[in-house]
């Protein structure tokens, strides 16, 4: 029985490590994809990393969605929201696309006072928002042998940073091409921003650059995704938070 006469079974991973100002956001964020795929399982997912990984928290995702026989692992950041519409058409595409699915062409920071107007009631299409030009996190929507055909997420980036870029540039170089995008809309809830200096801060950095610099390079973007595979040991349990 192929994909199109069987429900498609898709894993939600949230990487999360508890923090008070983002609870709320995380939340909502998992009240959302209970209402906009009921049938998903949803986890909160975490790893040994210190400081905080939020690639090795993505690559696990994957690795659950692998290992459960899931089609499809929805990577969802946990203040960050999105459309249904453009969200279902992912995970329906992503079933067996060897590129990874944006579930957004436009993604909209709701920032503080956004924030507290969703949360006073207002519908997220008519929140106050900055747009954020070129953004290509919050969501990804993926099967498991694509996510790997271009060696996942770089778990040498710790703490706050650039993982995003490095992962962009290796998925053009690698599959060939930019992700697929839906039309659509994300929108990123307001929390305490992460401290962007420090020798961490320059350290991701430093790594993204040499990501940048070997795009459109097949076998250095190759030389960096096996330096990337060489620091995959952390795994830690997730913690389930229903569907």
């Amino acid at each position: 029985m192929g994909l199109a006469e069987r429900t498609c079974r898709v894993l939600v991973g949230i990487p999360w490590r508890p923090q008070p100002h983002r609870v709320y956001a995380h939340d909502l964020t998992v009240d959302t994809y209970r209402a906009l795929l009921p049938d998903a399982h949803i986890v909160d997912v975490d790893t040994d990393h210190e400081p905080f990984c939020l690639a090795a928290c993505r690559n696990k995702a994957v690795r659950m969605a692998e290992a459960g026989g899931y089609d499809v692992a929805v990577l969802a950041d946990a203040d960050t929201l999105p459309e249904p519409a453009p969200l279902h058409q992912a995970v329906q595409y992503a079933t067996t696309s060897r590129y990874v699915h944006l579930p957004y062409t436009q993604y909209r920071s709701l920032r503080r006072d956004g924030t507290n107007q969703l949360l006073a009631g207002a519908p997220l299409e008519d929140c106050n928002h900055l747009v954020v030009d070129g953004a290509c996190s919050g969501i990804y929507v993926v099967n498991p042998a694509t996510w790997w055909a271009h060696g996942g997420q770089d778990e040498h980036f710790q703490g706050w940073g650039f993982e995003d870029a490095a992962w962009l540039a290796a998925h053009k170089t690698l599959l060939g091409a930019a992700p697929a995008r839906h039309e659509g809309r994300v929108y990123a809830l307001h929390h305490e921003s992460a401290v962007k200096t420090g020798d961490r801060y320059e350290a991701n950095a430093a790594r993204c650059y040499r990501y940048l610099q070997a795009e459109g390079n097949v076998d250095a973007m190759r030389a960096l995704v096996t330096e990337n595979a060489n620091a995959l040991t952390c795994d830690s349990s997730p913690s389930s938070t229903g569907g």
